[in-house]
Protein backbone atom coordinates (compact mmCIF):
# COMPACT_ATOMS: atom_id res chain seq x y z
CA UNK A 1 0.00 0.00 0.00
CA UNK A 2 1.36 3.47 -1.11
CA UNK A 3 2.40 5.46 1.85
CA UNK A 4 -0.06 8.07 3.35
CA UNK A 5 0.75 10.89 5.46
CA UNK A 6 -1.95 12.08 8.38
CA UNK A 7 -2.27 14.27 11.00
CA UNK A 8 -3.14 13.42 14.74
CA UNK A 9 -5.45 15.57 16.42
CA UNK A 10 -6.23 15.56 20.65
CA UNK A 11 -8.17 17.94 21.99
CA UNK A 12 -6.46 18.20 25.94
CA UNK A 13 -7.86 19.37 29.43
CA UNK A 14 -7.37 17.90 32.67
CA UNK A 15 -4.76 14.85 31.45
CA UNK A 16 -2.06 15.00 33.54
CA UNK A 17 -2.30 11.31 33.96
CA UNK A 18 -2.41 9.72 30.74
CA UNK A 19 -1.27 12.17 28.24
CA UNK A 20 2.61 11.36 27.91
CA UNK A 21 1.36 7.63 27.70
CA UNK A 22 -1.17 8.38 25.09
CA UNK A 23 1.31 10.62 23.25
CA UNK A 24 4.48 7.94 23.08
CA UNK A 25 1.77 5.55 21.96
CA UNK A 26 1.15 7.92 18.55
CA UNK A 27 4.58 8.70 18.09
CA UNK A 28 5.70 5.08 18.08
CA UNK A 29 3.56 3.86 15.49
CA UNK A 30 4.42 1.29 13.12
CA UNK A 31 3.58 3.61 9.97
CA UNK A 32 5.69 4.80 6.73
CA UNK A 33 4.27 7.51 6.04
CA UNK A 34 4.69 11.29 7.57
CA UNK A 35 2.81 12.09 10.96
CA UNK A 36 2.37 14.67 12.67
CA UNK A 37 0.27 15.15 16.07
CA UNK A 38 -1.72 18.12 16.87
CA UNK A 39 -2.84 19.31 20.54
CA UNK A 40 -5.48 21.46 20.73
CA UNK A 41 -5.33 23.22 24.42
CA UNK A 42 -7.55 24.13 26.76
CA UNK A 43 -7.86 25.72 29.97
CA UNK A 44 -6.62 23.04 32.07
CA UNK A 45 -6.29 22.82 35.59
CA UNK A 46 -3.45 20.71 36.15
CA UNK A 47 0.18 20.33 34.46
CA UNK A 48 -1.46 18.94 31.23
CA UNK A 49 -0.32 22.53 29.32
CA UNK A 50 3.35 21.93 30.97
CA UNK A 51 3.49 18.26 30.12
CA UNK A 52 2.32 19.09 26.06
CA UNK A 53 4.71 21.98 26.09
CA UNK A 54 7.80 19.76 27.25
CA UNK A 55 6.72 16.72 24.76
CA UNK A 56 6.45 19.19 22.16
CA UNK A 57 10.23 20.77 22.65
CA UNK A 58 11.88 17.15 22.21
CA UNK A 59 9.54 16.76 19.46
CA UNK A 60 9.03 18.60 16.27
CA UNK A 61 6.10 16.04 15.08
CA UNK A 62 4.22 17.55 18.06
CA UNK A 63 1.74 21.21 17.62
CA UNK A 64 0.13 22.63 19.70
CA UNK A 65 -2.89 25.24 18.86
CA UNK A 66 -4.74 27.08 21.63
CA UNK A 67 -8.64 25.84 22.73
CA UNK A 68 -9.89 28.83 24.86
CA UNK A 69 -13.06 27.63 25.47
CA UNK A 70 -11.73 23.67 26.55
CA UNK A 71 -14.67 22.34 24.34
CA UNK A 72 -14.16 19.01 22.34
CA UNK A 73 -15.48 20.33 19.06
CA UNK A 74 -14.31 23.85 18.95
CA UNK A 75 -10.62 21.82 20.04
CA UNK A 76 -10.90 18.97 17.39
CA UNK A 77 -11.94 21.89 14.58
CA UNK A 78 -9.17 24.02 15.58
CA UNK A 79 -6.40 21.10 15.21
CA UNK A 80 -7.75 20.24 11.73
CA UNK A 81 -7.44 23.78 10.60
CA UNK A 82 -4.00 23.62 11.19
CA UNK A 83 -3.13 19.86 10.04
CA UNK A 84 -1.10 19.69 6.93
CA UNK A 85 -2.50 15.81 5.72
CA UNK A 86 -5.12 14.36 3.87
CA UNK A 87 -5.97 11.97 6.80
CA UNK A 88 -7.15 12.95 10.05
CA UNK A 89 -6.70 10.70 12.92
CA UNK A 90 -8.83 11.19 16.15
CA UNK A 91 -7.40 10.33 19.67
CA UNK A 92 -8.37 11.49 22.98
CA UNK A 93 -5.76 12.43 25.69
CA UNK A 94 -6.79 9.36 27.74
CA UNK A 95 -6.58 6.62 25.14
CA UNK A 96 -4.02 4.46 24.34
CA UNK A 97 -3.77 2.89 20.47
CA UNK A 98 -1.61 -0.46 19.20
CA UNK A 99 1.91 0.07 17.68
CA UNK A 100 -0.39 -0.31 13.99
CA UNK A 101 -3.44 1.29 14.91
CA UNK A 102 -3.13 4.07 11.76
CA UNK A 103 -1.80 1.97 9.43
CA UNK A 104 -4.55 -1.04 10.02
CA UNK A 105 -7.15 2.59 9.94
CA UNK A 106 -5.59 3.52 6.39
CA UNK A 107 -6.10 0.27 5.01
CA UNK A 108 -9.64 -0.10 6.34
CA UNK A 109 -10.54 3.25 4.92
CA UNK A 110 -9.35 2.75 1.29
CA UNK A 111 -10.27 -0.54 1.25
CA UNK A 112 -14.22 0.35 2.05
CA UNK A 113 -14.07 3.35 0.57
CA UNK A 114 -15.29 5.08 3.88
CA UNK A 115 -14.99 8.00 5.16
CA UNK A 116 -14.61 7.33 8.75
CA UNK A 117 -13.63 4.06 10.24
CA UNK A 118 -13.31 3.54 13.93
CA UNK A 119 -13.22 0.06 16.04
CA UNK A 120 -13.21 -0.78 19.35
CA UNK A 121 -13.69 1.44 22.53
CA UNK A 122 -11.74 -0.96 24.76
CA UNK A 123 -12.33 0.10 28.33
CA UNK A 124 -8.98 -0.74 31.25
CA UNK A 125 -9.37 0.50 34.58
CA UNK A 126 -6.13 0.59 36.84
CA UNK A 127 -8.25 0.39 40.57
CA UNK A 128 -11.18 -1.60 41.39
CA UNK A 129 -13.67 0.98 40.50
CA UNK A 130 -12.28 1.61 37.17
CA UNK A 131 -12.45 -1.82 36.39
CA UNK A 132 -16.15 -2.25 37.54
CA UNK A 133 -16.67 0.90 34.90
CA UNK A 134 -15.01 -0.77 31.86
CA UNK A 135 -16.51 -4.02 32.63
CA UNK A 136 -19.66 -2.13 32.64
CA UNK A 137 -18.54 -0.05 29.55
CA UNK A 138 -18.17 -3.10 27.40
CA UNK A 139 -21.00 -4.91 28.46
CA UNK A 140 -24.48 -5.41 27.16
CA UNK A 141 -26.03 -4.85 30.20
CA UNK A 142 -24.32 -1.64 30.97
CA UNK A 143 -24.80 -0.14 27.80
CA UNK A 144 -26.69 -2.05 25.05
CA UNK A 145 -25.84 -3.37 21.86
CA UNK A 146 -23.61 -0.67 20.40
CA UNK A 147 -20.39 -2.63 18.84
CA UNK A 148 -17.56 -0.01 19.71
CA UNK A 149 -18.42 -1.12 23.47
CA UNK A 150 -19.25 -4.75 23.00
CA UNK A 151 -17.94 -5.79 19.57
CA UNK A 152 -19.10 -7.46 16.89
CA UNK A 153 -18.94 -7.74 12.81
CA UNK A 154 -16.65 -5.77 10.96
CA UNK A 155 -19.73 -3.52 8.79
CA UNK A 156 -20.98 0.31 7.86
CA UNK A 157 -21.85 1.68 11.62
CA UNK A 158 -24.13 4.62 12.78
CA UNK A 159 -21.54 5.66 14.12
CA UNK A 160 -17.36 4.51 15.50
CA UNK A 161 -15.05 5.64 18.73
CA UNK A 162 -12.93 8.22 17.41
CA UNK A 163 -12.57 7.57 14.41
CA UNK A 164 -9.71 7.72 11.14
CA UNK A 165 -11.22 10.49 8.67
CA UNK A 166 -10.97 11.42 4.82
CA UNK A 167 -10.09 15.30 5.67
CA UNK A 168 -12.25 16.15 2.47
CA UNK A 169 -15.21 14.47 3.49
CA UNK A 170 -14.47 16.16 7.07
CA UNK A 171 -14.51 19.82 5.08
CA UNK A 172 -17.65 18.81 3.13
CA UNK A 173 -20.17 18.16 6.45
CA UNK A 174 -18.55 21.01 8.12
CA UNK A 175 -16.44 19.82 10.10
CA UNK A 176 -17.55 19.07 14.34
CA UNK A 177 -20.87 21.47 15.47
CA UNK A 178 -19.00 23.25 17.73
CA UNK A 179 -22.72 23.66 19.74
CA UNK A 180 -22.67 20.02 20.83
CA UNK A 181 -20.60 20.06 24.34
CA UNK A 182 -21.02 15.84 24.28
CA UNK A 183 -22.47 13.64 21.16
CA UNK A 184 -20.08 15.69 18.55
CA UNK A 185 -18.93 12.38 17.42
CA UNK A 186 -22.69 11.03 16.96
CA UNK A 187 -23.31 14.05 15.41
CA UNK A 188 -20.79 14.58 12.82
CA UNK A 189 -21.18 10.77 11.64
CA UNK A 190 -24.66 11.52 11.20
CA UNK A 191 -24.25 14.19 8.72
CA UNK A 192 -21.44 12.25 7.01
CA UNK A 193 -23.84 8.98 6.36
CA UNK A 194 -26.47 12.08 5.37
CA UNK A 195 -24.15 12.88 2.63
CA UNK A 196 -23.69 9.47 1.06
CA UNK A 197 -20.48 8.80 3.14
CA UNK A 198 -19.36 5.44 5.01
CA UNK A 199 -18.98 4.97 8.21
CA UNK A 200 -17.01 1.67 8.63
CA UNK A 201 -16.97 -0.24 12.17
CA UNK A 202 -14.27 -3.24 12.43
CA UNK A 203 -13.05 -4.71 15.80
CA UNK A 204 -9.68 -4.88 14.52
CA UNK A 205 -9.05 -1.33 15.21
CA UNK A 206 -8.62 -0.68 19.35
CA UNK A 207 -8.59 1.72 21.31
CA UNK A 208 -7.98 1.48 24.96
CA UNK A 209 -9.91 3.90 27.10
CA UNK A 210 -9.61 4.63 30.65
CA UNK A 211 -13.03 4.90 32.27
CA UNK A 212 -14.00 7.86 35.17
CA UNK A 213 -12.76 6.96 38.38
CA UNK A 214 -14.99 8.14 41.24
CA UNK A 215 -19.11 7.45 40.89
CA UNK A 216 -19.71 11.69 40.60
CA UNK A 217 -17.53 11.65 37.74
CA UNK A 218 -19.40 8.98 36.06
CA UNK A 219 -22.28 9.97 37.19
CA UNK A 220 -21.69 13.67 35.60
CA UNK A 221 -20.41 12.02 32.48
CA UNK A 222 -23.44 9.75 31.67
CA UNK A 223 -25.57 12.97 32.60
CA UNK A 224 -24.00 14.66 30.02
CA UNK A 225 -23.91 11.33 27.60
CA UNK A 226 -28.36 11.49 27.93
CA UNK A 227 -28.74 15.57 27.52
CA UNK A 228 -26.86 15.79 24.37
CA UNK A 229 -28.05 12.45 23.00
CA UNK A 230 -31.42 13.98 23.08
CA UNK A 231 -30.06 17.33 21.61
CA UNK A 232 -28.93 15.35 18.54
CA UNK A 233 -32.37 13.84 18.60
CA UNK A 234 -33.91 17.03 18.29
CA UNK A 235 -31.28 17.78 15.54
CA UNK A 236 -31.91 15.27 13.82
CA UNK A 237 -35.22 13.80 13.09
CA UNK A 238 -35.49 9.73 12.62
CA UNK A 239 -32.25 9.30 14.44
CA UNK A 240 -33.62 7.94 17.40
CA UNK A 241 -33.55 4.03 17.94
CA UNK A 242 -34.73 2.10 20.74
CA UNK A 243 -31.52 1.88 22.20
CA UNK A 244 -31.32 5.08 23.48
CA UNK A 245 -34.52 5.38 24.55
CA UNK A 246 -33.99 2.28 26.82
CA UNK A 247 -32.53 4.59 29.79
CA UNK A 248 -35.35 7.40 30.01
CA UNK A 249 -37.86 5.20 29.86
CA UNK A 250 -36.19 2.34 32.17
CA UNK A 251 -36.37 6.45 34.82
CA UNK A 252 -39.74 6.67 33.96
CA UNK A 253 -41.25 3.25 35.00
CA UNK A 254 -38.62 2.97 37.98
CA UNK A 255 -40.03 6.22 39.49
CA UNK A 256 -43.38 4.94 38.56
CA UNK A 257 -43.22 1.86 40.22
CA UNK A 258 -41.58 3.68 43.79
CA UNK A 259 -44.35 6.65 43.79
CA UNK A 260 -47.33 3.95 43.09
CA UNK A 261 -45.58 1.34 45.95
CA UNK A 262 -45.58 4.01 48.16
CA UNK A 263 -49.15 5.16 47.61
CA UNK A 264 -51.01 2.46 46.28
CA UNK A 265 -49.67 -1.04 47.06
CA UNK A 266 -46.72 -2.63 47.47
CA UNK A 267 -47.24 -4.74 44.42
CA UNK A 268 -46.17 -1.77 42.56
CA UNK A 269 -42.70 -2.31 43.79
CA UNK A 270 -42.04 -5.31 41.46
CA UNK A 271 -40.86 -3.11 38.47
CA UNK A 272 -37.82 -1.63 40.95
CA UNK A 273 -37.05 -4.76 42.59
CA UNK A 274 -36.87 -6.74 39.20
CA UNK A 275 -34.72 -4.72 37.71
CA UNK A 276 -32.39 -4.67 41.35
CA UNK A 277 -32.58 -8.68 40.62
CA UNK A 278 -31.58 -7.98 37.38
CA UNK A 279 -27.77 -5.63 37.62
CA UNK A 280 -27.28 -7.94 40.99
CA UNK A 281 -27.27 -11.24 38.80
CA UNK A 282 -25.78 -9.29 36.17
CA UNK A 283 -23.21 -7.74 38.29
CA UNK A 284 -22.28 -11.00 39.55
CA UNK A 285 -21.97 -12.17 35.56
CA UNK A 286 -19.93 -9.90 34.43
CA UNK A 287 -17.40 -8.92 37.15
CA UNK A 288 -14.29 -10.40 37.01
CA UNK A 289 -13.34 -10.45 40.63
CA UNK A 290 -15.39 -10.29 43.89
CA UNK A 291 -14.84 -6.60 44.87
CA UNK A 292 -16.26 -6.12 40.99
CA UNK A 293 -19.22 -7.54 41.92
CA UNK A 294 -19.70 -6.12 45.00
CA UNK A 295 -19.10 -2.29 43.08
CA UNK A 296 -20.74 -3.17 39.99
CA UNK A 297 -24.68 -2.83 40.97
CA UNK A 298 -23.67 0.57 42.38
CA UNK A 299 -21.76 1.49 38.91
CA UNK A 300 -24.55 0.14 36.76
CA UNK A 301 -27.46 1.90 38.39
CA UNK A 302 -25.39 5.12 37.92
CA UNK A 303 -24.86 4.49 34.58
CA UNK A 304 -28.47 4.22 33.48
CA UNK A 305 -30.18 6.32 36.17
CA UNK A 306 -27.73 9.17 34.63
CA UNK A 307 -28.05 8.53 31.15
CA UNK A 308 -32.02 8.51 31.79
CA UNK A 309 -32.49 11.56 33.62
CA UNK A 310 -30.01 13.22 31.33
CA UNK A 311 -32.36 12.51 28.39
CA UNK A 312 -35.82 13.20 30.16
CA UNK A 313 -34.46 17.08 31.04
CA UNK A 314 -32.68 18.07 28.42
CA UNK A 315 -33.65 21.35 27.64
CA UNK A 316 -35.04 22.43 24.06
CA UNK A 317 -32.74 25.26 23.69
CA UNK A 318 -29.79 23.20 25.23
CA UNK A 319 -27.84 24.06 21.78
CA UNK A 320 -29.00 27.19 21.71
CA UNK A 321 -27.71 27.77 25.68
CA UNK A 322 -24.28 26.39 24.54
CA UNK A 323 -23.46 29.02 21.53
CA UNK A 324 -23.68 31.74 24.27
Amino acid sequence: MKSVDVSVVLPILNEERHLADTIAAITSQDFDGELEVILALGPSKDRTNEIAQKLAAADARIVLVENPSGKTAAGLNAAIAKSQYSIITRIDGHAEISSTYIRDAIRILNEQGAVNVGGIMAAEGRTTFEKSVAAAMRSKLGVGSSRFHTGGEAGPSDTVYLGTFQKSALFAAGGFDERFTRAQDWELNFRLRSQGGVVWFDPSLVVTYRPRSTLKALAKQYFQYGRWRHAVSRSHKGSVNFRYLAPPTAVLILAASILTGLLISPIFYVPVLTYLIAILAGSLVIGNTLKEKIVLPSVLATMHISWGLGYLTSPPGLIADSEE
